[in-house]
């Protein structure tokens, strides 16, 4: 899972990243309103943690921004406050849950896990395009009866590609969904694992192909040509 930390206290927000790495989540920070709201934009987290005295922009105005964007993923607000009108204000900005300081780490990560529920209340197991299958619990590929361990890089490729089948994803969008949007990761590190992938494709004798858009990123043509989903 990918979990935006904006907050603008060095100290606190190395001791969140550290407390939610711990239980294996991928974290990104950053320090103030103004970046992140941009980071926020992308898309591309599960989660966003935010404090509400920010610079540049306060936390209740980047979450409403985001709202009115039509960015939906969840949003924990961080506050010292914990006045009833601050709460109403944080919630009614368009975040889901709110969180005062100081806090315990236990009562922080169940704040989150309930989020990630509250977003999808069916805990997908595997991704499906056409006849490949990925099992998102063994990180393994497979087509028909024959399957392959994929490292964790190939995995989280596959997982971008499979669940948007049929469309293009930039390279961009891959080098931060699979790297990290603060990863010196270029274009050639995406190559690189798009090769990996489609000689596992090849081997488990899938008929679904990765195809490369010159400069612009790369689709997964299933063999039906159905776009990806999810199953139980």
């Amino acid at each position: 899972m990918h979990v935006l930390i904006i907050e603008d206290d060095l100290r606190l927000s190395q001791a969140l990243r550290h407390i939610m790495q711990e239980s294996g989540y991928d974290v990104d920070l950053v320090h103030d309103g103004a970046d992140g709201l941009a980071w926020a934009e992308s898309g591309i987290y599960d989660v966003i943690v935010c404090d509400v005295m920010l610079p540049k922009k306060d936390g209740f105005s980047l979450v409403a921004e985001l709202r009115r964007g039509g960015v939906s993923t969840p949003v924990l607000m961080l506050t010292a406050r914990d006045a009833v009108s601050d709460k109403v204000c944080g919630l009614d900005s368009g975040a889901d849950t709110y969180l005062t300081k100081p806090f315990a780490p236990a009562e922080l990560m169940a704040n989150i896990r309930a989020l990630v529920r509250r977003q999808g209340e069916v805990v997908f197991e595997k991704l499906e395009a056409g006849d490949v299958v990925l099992d998102l619990t063994s990180e393994d590929l497979i087509c028909g009866e024959r399957d392959i361990h994929l490292s964790h890089k190939e995995f989280e490729l596959a997982q971008v590609l499979v669940a948007n089948a049929g469309s293009v994803v930039p390279k961009g969008v891959i080098i931060d969904k699979v790297w990290g949007v603060d990863s010196s990761a270029e274009d050639n590190n995406v190559e690189a694992y798009v090769s990996f992938l489609r000689k596992k494709l090849r081997y488990v004798g899938s008929s679904a192909k990765i195809e490369a858009l010159r400069k612009v990123g790369y689709r997964l043509v299933a063999s039906d040509g159905a776009a990806g989903g999810a199953s139980c």
